[in-house]
């Protein structure tokens, strides 16, 4: 049975976007050959498949399907998956010259169960607050992967509510990074 991952970079005070829903924080060495790229590409080797809200969906559309992985070494892995987008008004969710993600439609929980039981590994969350959020809330993450930045905002977006649903994690690791970093890794009880 798989797992589904929640991946997310946040700043030191815990936000996952500006005010605005900006991201100009996230440093660039999230696709320079480095440690951070290194890690990455060591947990894309665990994983079966990448699961999208369909606002993260049309970010990625602009940059992903067109990477080579001369230019950022993510690519292949990202480009090869299976992605699955959860989207009540896309009919369709093609991912340039590669085979075409699947639209998941109706409640998520019904979705993250039936996700679950057709991969054995890893299912990779980026970005999709909402969706995240959700899964969270009925109890269907399996791990929350924090990359966390030395930046503080003030204010911003939250990952979720966590008032809302209050969760004891489990520290699996913490990896410092030099770029000042850390990757936090929590199994959720």
């Amino acid at each position: 049975m798989g797992r589904i991952i929640v991946e997310q970079h946040v700043t030191a005070d815990g936000f996952a976007a500006g005010p605005n829903g900006e991201l100009d924080w996230v440093d660039d060495s999230v696709s320079e050959p480095g440690p951070m790229v290194d890690q990455a590409l060591a947990e894309l080797e665990h994983t079966d498949a990448i699961l999208l809200g369909a606002n993260t969906y049309q970010l990625f559309i602009g940059y992903w399907p067109h990477a080579t992985p001369q230019h950022d070494p993510l690519a292949e892995p990202i480009n090869r998956l299976p992605k699955h987008i959860v989207s009540s008004t896309l009919s369709e969710a093609p991912w340039g010259h590669h085979a075409p993600a699947t639209v998941e439609t109706g409640d998520p929980r019904a979705i993250a169960d039936r996700l679950k039981a057709r991969y054995e590994r890893d299912i990779i969350l980026w970005g999709s607050l909402q969706l995240a959020s959700a899964l969270l809330d009925a109890g269907k993450v399996d791990q929350l992967r924090l990359r966390v930045a030395p930046v503080v905002l003030g204010r911003g977006t939250a990952l979720w509510d966590a008032a809302l649903m209050p969760r004891h994690l489990a520290l699996s690791s913490a990896t410092p990074l030099p770029t000042g970093q850390v990757t936090l890794i929590y199994d959720l009880a």
